[in-house]
């Protein structure tokens, strides 16, 4: 990978340990199935031409491109972690029609203009300059191609109180992020455990009493295994740099980055968005 100053190399490398650690294999096909589909929900796959060409910019393990890849004709992985790309090549392995490319957004060697559709899930807010990161992504699409993006939420749709709760975890974040990644593991495997478990499993007793759950934390894992939540600690815990967004931020962003004709997902995970490259078709 050349040298790009829109990668964060420490976060790479978090990345890296993170999929070497997590890389998906104990998820059963019915849970990555419904994962999958909560991120695709909007997704045009029907309007894509036959043997469409695309790309999963940040594939990480691959669990996306797994499952998106049987739908398309050719798909590229790029990830900026070589070991990340390890567990993907694993994983992909039935998947002939994936090419991995050890490579930021920025530099990956695909031509411009040339891809009938492309996504990134919750990998840009991890780059110092999010919107060159997308940029550098949309400049891939040919004219018209859609775009799926995921970037973590600013809680602009919650109450003050969540989000004073987020405050103080991203306090924890910001030191436990910064040691080693065998402590950072650990001490994220036993907020998973102690944390995320224990309430997200009286959250799912709550919703089933009749109690209304939409504002209560961790409520997303109610009904995800454990196995996820250890995954997306470490994820959230153990990541150096995370940026957030409002909504009216990231639409703001797609449009300047390229992009038109920009929804959203009105369900969780937010924010999920789908755009169309601009220029004429």
């Amino acid at each position: 990978m050349k040298n790009d100053a829109n990668v964060d190399t420490r976060v790479t490398a978090g990345f890296g340990d993170e999929w070497s650690r997590f890389d998906q294999s104990e998820l059963s096909a019915a849970t990555l199935q419904e994962m999958f589909d909560t991120y695709f929900r909007q997704f045009p796959w029907g309007a894509l031409p036959a043997s469409a060409v695309g790309a999963d910019f940040g594939c990480g393990s691959g669990r996306w491109a797994r499952l998106a890849a049987p739908r398309v004709g050719k798909l590229y992985c790029v990830d900026a972690s070589g070991e990340a790309l390890n567990v993907a090549r694993r994983n992909l392995r039935a998947n002939i029609n994936c090419t991995l490319l050890e490579a930021s957004v920025a530099d990956a060697p695909i031509p411009d203009g040339s891809l009938d559709f492309a996504y990134s899930l919750g990998v840009l807010h991890h780059t110092p300059d999010t919107l060159a990161g997308l940029s550098s992504c949309v400049r891939k699409l040919k004219p018209g191609a859609p775009f799926l993006l995921y970037l973590y939420y600013r809680f602009d749709n919650r109450p003050v109180w969540y989000r004073a709760l987020w405050w103080v975890s991203n306090l924890a974040r910001m030191l436990i992020s910064r040691t080693p990644h065998g402590l950072r593991y650990w001490v994220s495997q036993a907020l998973a455990g102690s944390v995320y478990w224990p309430l997200a499993r009286l959250v799912r007793l709550a919703g089933k009493l009749g109690v209304p759950v939409r504002h209560l934390p961790l409520h997303y894992y109610a009904d995800k295994p454990f196995y996820v939540m250890r995954t997306d600690a470490l994820d959230r815990f153990g990541t150096r740099l995370e940026q957030r967004f409002t909504r009216a931020e990231i639409e703001q962003m797609m449009r300047a980055g390229g992009l038109r004709d920009v929804s959203f997902n009105e369900h969780e995970p937010f924010w999920c968005a789908v755009g169309y490259r601009a220029g004429s078709e």
